[in-house]
């Protein structure tokens, strides 16, 4: 643990307890922990209610801008309201420490399934890019700047849907005319324009979503393992950061393997070396990629741990589907319904819910 880190601090004690409102917690597992401090999954004890308890020690609210970065969390998700956004629910001090109260994902994020997988099946990132993309639209819709998006950013709910979390870094889009030119982020998802501080705006965010589309962080930056989501392949590796950064501003990688067509075309969209030529998630939304391929409806939990098997009847919709045929509807009686051609493809986001 690097001294001086979250993980040097004290854990809190076995209950926190909201002084305003009285209300108990009972502390229990540990979720993850950061730079800034550890996030436990906590029982409100009158209700029986699991949120997700980020601690942060008041002694790291000292350290100069981690008390503006937990404030401007604080202060935007309290006003965030979107299924694929993790929401804020409160916060209170408690002997020590901030606690802020999110909405639990109960099953990690995408790094710690892919952790356990090493990648993911084409339906399975249609299923969880579309979900992103959602809230990513609702996010730049509110003119903000999420400015990290990651693999680890991106939490799994007990339902296994995902959300996007961790919105310290985020901010209000510059103004016409300005712009952010502060180099924030993770080395390796971060875009050419804002290694060049020519800014760091919604293109910049849809760049890290590409690179999370394929890659986990490139070995040798940091003492962590590498995951890849969906090649096996970051687009971008370098020991060095200085030769990670000179990639990145070249905006050349290996051409993924064993990829669909679509899953290559929409990964050059979201990776072009040109913020304005990358297309916003709404238009990604539409991408064929996303619209024409088999996307399920839910994903099985244990998808966390191996890949899934899709079969029955909503695979072979999709299969009759793209070669034309009549397909037939089943009536919640058992009957069956009168033969029905296909009426086009589906919405982008039809399957979200």
């Amino acid at each position: 643990m690097v001294p001086g880190s979250a993980g040097a601090e004290p854990p809190p004690g076995r209950y926190l307890r909201d002084e305003g409102s009285g209300t108990l917690y009972r502390r229990g597992r540990l979720l993850g922990e950061g730079a800034f401090g550890r996030c436990y999954q906590v029982t409100e004890v009158t209700s029986g209610r699991l949120y997700a308890a980020k601690v942060i020690p008041r002694a790291r609210l000292a350290v100069p801008g981690v008390a503006d970065r937990v404030e401007r969390e604080r202060e935007l998700q309290c006003h965030l309201r979107h299924p694929h956004i993790v929401r804020l629910h409160g916060h209170f001090a408690e002997r020590g420490h901030l606690c802020l109260l999110l909405e639990l994902c109960s099953r990690g994020s995408l790094a710690d399934i892919l952790r356990a997988r090493g990648r993911l099946t084409e339906p399975e990132l249609r299923y969880y890019l579309r979900q992103l993309l959602s809230g990513l639209r609702y996010l730049h819709g509110h003119g903000l700047v999420h400015r990290d998006l990651k693999l680890s950013n991106f939490l799994v709910t007990e339902r296994m849907r995902v959300k996007i979390g961790d919105l310290g870094l985020a901010r209000p889009a510059a103004p016409p005319g300005r712009r952010w030119g502060a180099l924030c982020g993770t080395p390796a998802y971060l875009a050419p324009e804002v290694l060049e501080r020519r800014g760091h705006a919604e293109p910049a965010d849809i760049w890290a979503l590409g690179c999370a589309v394929e890659p986990g962080d490139p070995p040798g930056l940091s003492p962590h393992p590498r995951y890849t989501a969906l090649s096996g392949h970051a687009p971008f590796e370098a020991r060095r950061r200085s030769e990670l950064y000179r990639r990145i501003r070249s905006a050349r990688y290996p051409p993924p393997p064993g990829l669909s067509p679509p899953a290559r075309a929409l990964i050059a969209r979201m990776l072009h070396p040109e913020p304005a030529a990358r297309p916003g998630p709404a238009r990604l939304l539409r991408h064929p990629f996303l619209t024409q391929g088999f996307t399920p409806r839910t994903l099985p939990p244990r998808a966390c741990h191996a890949a899934p098997i899709f079969v029955g009847p909503e695979r072979l919709r999709w299969v009759l589907r793209g070669c034309g045929c009549v397909t037939v509807a089943v009536t919640p009686a058992g009957g069956r319904a009168p033969p029905q051609r296909s009426r086009g493809r589906r919405s982008a986001e039809e399957n979200l819910y």
